[in-house]
């Protein structure tokens, strides 16, 4: 299986790609600077500057992309429509580090954990960045996306476990009533997705036991 990673250089993006390297699997680092990911193979080119060409032998795109920069916030929108651009018609599978916010309270789908006054003011501008982008996805019938959520406690330096548990698109705790994953975890999550495929066009969310 050959794995391109999107933003490598990223802390998420820098363990999804390890943990892949660690499977075995060809993985390329795709990153706009010097790699500082594991991966051997690279590309270095800006998002936006990617072709249909340079993403061609991947059987698994992954958009590790992020940013928390409130002036950058359509970056979200703009790097995952033209992945989903370039990727359209393809069998390529595209799996995307979403995010927490967009998750909702309940089977209604009717309201989203970012629209409680709960949610702190502080994580609102990437809520919304990237609910948008998620909304423009759901639209997307020509490409094999899949959109993965972490937990609302989602922890960089958070120990790997190796274990997480695997929901779906309402807010979910464990059995101590928590939602939280680490990076490293999440990441051992989302290679699993890439090698298992289950959830074509469909966004899931995972969470630490």
């Amino acid at each position: 299986m050959k794995i391109a990673v999107v933003a490598a250089n990223g802390r998420t993006g820098k363990l999804i790609t390890a943990e892949a390297i660690e499977r075995g699997l060809d993985v390329t680092a795709i990153v706009r600077r010097d790699n500082k990911s594991a991966a051997t193979q690279v590309i270095q080119k800006d998002i936006m500057d990617l072709t249909k060409e340079d993403l061609a032998s991947f059987d698994v795109v992954i958009d590790a992309f992020g940013t928390w920069d409130p002036e950058k916030m359509d970056q979200h929108s703009a790097t995952l429509g033209h992945l989903s651009d370039i990727l359209a018609g393809t069998k390529t599978r595209l799996l995307v580090v979403g995010g927490a916010g967009s998750l909702y309270t309940d089977q209604t789908h009717t309201t989203m954990i970012s629209d409680l006054p709960t949610f702190p003011d502080a994580f609102q501008p990437v809520a919304q960045g990237m609910k948008k982008s998620l909304d423009a996805l759901r639209k997307r019938t020509d490409v094999n996306w899949t959109y993965i959520s972490p937990a609302a406690d989602f922890q960089a330096e958070g120990p790997r476990t190796g274990s997480y548990t695997l929901a779906g698109e309402e807010f979910t705790t464990n059995e101590k009533g928590e939602s939280t994953i680490s990076y490293a975890d999440y990441a051992i999550a989302m290679v699993d997705e890439a090698q298992q495929g289950q959830h074509n066009q469909q966004r899931i969310s995972v969470l630490g036991k």
